[in-house]
């Protein structure tokens, strides 16, 4: 399948759209609005947005990377399972939950979502959402949102897609829309591939890794998917999409220092020969007269992974008693509905309802299958009052609540499954947010709310491989945030983002060591417990700046601090103090050259204070148009070949080169 996928990519060219350029000649993707759950306008400071030029020109493949581009963010991984992270303002993907077209997408099990599965081919922005989520997004999202949006077509036939080579692997991927008076479909493929990625020249080889090619760095992911929608006239639109997704990939194995990591000891040799996941969903927007609509969506999403463990860094054989095979069998069912109503020209109020059940399956091969399975439903509100010229208003409340439905427990030497008692959970979501413009292009944002998120199911059932009991009964830790921000484009080829934030957590979900003694084996075992509380503080900042006819540049700057105020010797991992974004373009009619930079401080990787170094890093890419429909992109990244590492131990990729044809076609 993958020469049927490539060889008609590589007849073809796309001109690739220029980023943020005065000397761009084609626009960002068309996005899928009904995919939208908060429509935002200039001046709301919370939101932010990168579009698929800019994702192009920086040749970010998955969403991980994409994401990274914004300020406010940072990048991480969790090394021993090989899966890319975000955090946004410190908050973690628990915390700040990631949504397709205004679908949850992440894992019904712990929460999370391997970013680096998600690629950006058919995306046509992603917006982050910062300070807690829009009580619209419904419940967990106490430190922001995510959301991917997808492509619609707008003219009669729609063809774009490529085909392309980079450092030990591939890509390539294809879209096809088309819109018929009122009915629009779209269509798209795509695979990312990779047998391997390359080491810097300056990694030191280790009793693990030797160095040159990273032993067990492959992946490849396959998406493919449809969108049918039916727009009658301008205020009813009603859309069924599917997405599939099939990937594998392999866990490199840690190389670090630390002596006191128990992979130092124990490597881990693991593969994933399964990480499948498909969705289905129905999303609509009916105008019930000429001040209300209802907006609704009803979806399905499933999730099938098979995690291997091996004896050795042979892959071949399992007969180790850490050797095993794991298999989950997860899905999530649920809809949502807002009714929006326009009280007066003035004022514009909202009501959110929302309900999902998370079901996950799990087993190692020759034990019995085991279910856990919540509910969790939520009501809110929000109100938007423009007061005047330069005053508006928004505040907003929810309920939500968690209920346990099934939860079983495997004991693997008596090979009895029992049920763990049931447990509900409730909490209360408040937001508030006051907007000053100063001028029609200046203005000022101070947003407050008090966000929540539930204990996931690993949070309260896992034993962690035997080292902990669990603690069914937690309940919501939750988060103070506010922010202050300031928006100003009234300088000419000039625009600046300035945001201060400051975050109080409490009840935080911590994993309390030697917090139960078992009798039986007389060890002390930890257990996840609500008794934490920190602080995250810090500010962004971000300058667009377009000087002379062809020249354009970028800076985002971020500094965050975060501290665990009733343990301060536990450290926060994985998000550094300072991270700096830079990036410089000279663009024509027919070509651009982009040179982007980026500089990281170090980072704790462990609780206890093992570090992640700092590093900088520096990539050009480089696009020619010379057809009309047609382009050829090539760039380096890591130019300097640094060996650098999100997580210590784990290093990344050495310098890489990349090149690509893109087309794009389209019939009005």
């Amino acid at each position: 399948m993958t020469k049927l996928l490539t060889l008609p990519l590589v007849a073809c060219g796309f001109m690739c759209p220029y980023l943020t350029s005065a000397q761009t000649t084609n626009d960002s993707l068309s996005a899928f609005t009904l995919g939208e759950v908060v429509v935002h306008g200039k001046k709301t400071a919370s939101n932010s947005s990168i579009q698929s030029d800019q994702i192009e020109a920086f040749q970010k493949l998955t969403a991980a990377t994409a994401i990274n581009l914004l300020p406010g963010i940072t990048q991480s991984n969790v090394g021993p399972r090989n899966e890319s992270m975000i955090f946004v303002r410190g908050f973690d993907l628990r915390q700040t939950p990631v949504f397709i077209d205004g679908v949850p997408v992440y894992v019904p099990y712990d929460g999370y979502v391997d970013l680096g599965r998600f690629t950006t081919f058919g995306i046509s922005k992603i917006q982050v959402e910062k300070d807690g989520a829009s009580i619209l997004y419904g419940p967990n999202s106490m430190g922001g949102a995510i959301n991917l949006i997808s492509t619609k077509p707008t003219h009669r036939l729609e063809l774009n897609g490529g085909a392309g080579w980079l450092t030990g692997g591939q890509e390539s991927y294809i879209n096809a829309g088309a819109r018929l008076n009122k009915f629009y479909f779209q269509a798209n493929a795509s695979q990312y591939k990779r047998d391997y990625y390359n080491l810097s020249k300056d990694f030191v080889p280790t009793k693990t890794e030797d160095g040159n090619r990273r032993d067990n760095s492959y992946n490849n992911d396959w998406k493919y998917g449809f969108k049918i929608g039916f727009q009658p006239n301008g205020k009813n639109e009603y859309a069924i999409g599917y997405s599939n997704q099939q990937g594998s990939k392999g866990t490199p194995v840690y190389t670090g220092t630390d002596t006191l990591n128990s992979l130092y000891k124990s490597p881990r040799y693991w593969q994933w020969p399964k990480w499948n996941k498909q969705s289905i969903y129905f999303i609509s927007n009916t105008a019930l007269s000429s001040t209300s609509n209802l907006s609704t969506r009803i979806f399905y999403d499933q999730f099938i992974n098979v995690l291997k463990s091996f004896d050795n860094a042979t892959y071949t054989t399992q007969t180790r008693p850490y050797a095993f095979t794991s298999y989950y069998n997860d899905y999530t069912v649920g809809a949502n509905a807002v009714y929006a109503h326009r009280l007066t020209e003035t004022n514009k109020f909202n009501v959110a309802v929302h309900f999902k059940q998370d079901v996950h399956r799990e087993n190692n091969e020759g034990e019995p299958v085991r279910k856990i399975s919540d509910n969790t439903y939520s009501i809110g509100a929000t109100d938007k009052q423009t007061f005047n010229s330069h005053w508006s208003g928004e505040a907003g409340v929810s309920f939500n609540e968690r209920e346990s439905l099934t939860a079983q427990n495997y004991n693997s030497t008596s090979k009895v499954i029992s049920n763990f008692p049931s447990n509900n959970n409730s909490a209360v979501n408040v937001q508030s947010k006051l907007i000053y413009d100063i001028t029609a292009n200046r203005s000022l944002a101070l947003n407050a709310s008090r966000m929540t998120r539930f204990a996931t199911m690993k949070d309260r059932y896992s034993y962690r491989m035997g080292t902990a009991v669990p603690n069914p009964d937690l309940h919501a830790e939750h988060a103070f945030n506010t922010s202050l921000q300031y928006e100003d484009n009234s300088l000419k080829n000039v625009s600046m983002h300035v945001a201060i934030f400051y975050s109080r957590l409490n009840d935080v979900i911590q994993t309390v060591s030697n917090a139960y003694h078992d009798t039986t084996t007389n060890k002390w075992l930890a257990q996840s417990q609500n008794n934490g509380s920190a602080e995250f503080y810090g500010t962004e900042l971000a300058i667009k700046y377009n000087f002379l006819q062809h020249f354009s540049s970028g800076l985002n700057y971020n500094f965050i601090k975060r501290k665990n105020l009733d343990n301060p010797s536990i450290r926060f991992t994985d998000v550094p103090e300072n991270k700096l974004i830079g990036w410089l373009q000279y663009a024509r009619t027919r070509y651009y050259i982009l040179l982007n930079a980026e500089y990281n401080s170090e980072r704790y990787s462990t609780s206890y204070g093992t570090k992640a170094p700092d590093f900088f890093l520096l990539n050009t890419s480089a696009a020619y148009k010379p057809l009309s429909w047609a382009s050829l992109q090539a760039g380096v990244n890591n130019i300097l070949e640094k060996n650098y590492m999100l997580t210590e131990g784990y290093p990344e990729q050495g310098r890489n080169y990349f090149v690509k044809l893109l087309f794009n076609y389209q019939y009005k």
